[in-house]
């Protein structure tokens, strides 16, 4: 993508496009995005000290990875959800119980860079295409599935990183934090979807940068899934609601009923679709709309 000034989709007010139709009628496609990552001790880790070894920053992100992530898993199996997961490629190595465990419950992987102490903004484009290509090299070999879908660390992007995720196979992206449906963007003649992702249905800046307590947060989520049911009755055009994850933070003891309490309120309502990025962005472009 050559700089521009607006990004390479069209502006199109929600009230001015084609109606969305999920499968079975259904009202809001809910995906939930696991953000698993990995940080090198060796390495400054992002908004920590600026030097390293930075235990007291590095620390509670391997409690994530240690033990924060299994409690992830076991809250979404027990309400029958499947994961995506945005995976920094580098815990295939690092972690590898991690792959397994998420593999055995069926979650789809996207990439997300390979570690999250390293901004594709801050790379030129020869290296910001090797990270794309390696990251998405890594988690194919892991898992055996090239991911279909990403989500930059830090929802950063260079010039050339939709020209790299789409010569990589990438079929969508999630940094682009500026609708409620998917769209399609055209990068040169060259097709990708974004998917609606959300840094405020997120559990890191809404803990971490602004002190909400659990309490808070599940009546955050149920609030935007609210809004999102009735805009999608009413109008009969389906929304996208993402809940955005982070081990180390919501899967800590007293913050994981937060996310057991959302989704039991938001399973007591009819219409809403489990789904992974692919099968929302899949339907999309394949699915009915009028």
């Amino acid at each position: 993508m050559k700089p521009q000034r607006y990004g390479p989709f069209n502006y199109t007010p929600i009230n001015r496009r084609p109606k969305i139709v999920w499968p079975d009628g259904n009202h809001v496609a809910l995906w939930i995005i696991p953000n698993i990552e990995t940080f090198p001790l060796n390495e400054p880790v992002p908004g920590g000290t600026g030097v390293v070894p930075d235990v007291i920053n590095w620390a509670p992100r391997d409690y994530g990875a240690r033990v924060g992530v299994f409690r992830i898993m076991e809250t979404l199996e027990k309400h029958g959800m499947r994961g995506t997961v945005a995976l920094n490629s580098e815990v295939c190595a690092d972690y590898p119980e991690i792959i397994e465990d998420a593999m055995a419950l069926n979650w789809e992987f996207m990439g997300h860079n390979q570690s999250n102490s390293r901004y594709l903004h801050l790379m030129e484009e020869t290296p910001g295409r090797e990270v794309v290509a390696a990251t998405l090299d890594q988690i194919e070999g892991a898992t055996g599935a090239r991911p279909k879908g990403w989500l930059s660390s830090g929802l950063q992007q260079n010039w050339t990183t939709l020209d790299a995720l789409i010569d990589g196979g990438v079929e969508y992206v999630a940094d682009f934090i500026n609708d409620d449906q998917p769209y399609v963007m055209d990068v040169d003649g060259r097709q990708i979807c974004s998917i609606p992702y959300s840094g405020e249905i997120n559990d890191l800046p809404q803990f971490m940068r602004h002190g909400r307590t659990a309490a808070e947060f599940t009546d955050m989520i149920q609030r935007q899934f609210d809004t999102l049911y009735r805009e999608s009755v009413e109008t009969g055009s389906g929304r996208v609601m993402a809940i955005c994850l982070h081990p180390f933070i919501i899967g800590v003891p007293h913050r994981i009923s937060a996310l057991d309490d959302a989704l039991k309120y938001i399973f007591g309502h009819d219409g809403v679709w489990k789904a992974t990025g692919t099968e929302i962005i899949e339907h999309y472009l394949t699915g009915e709309t009028f």
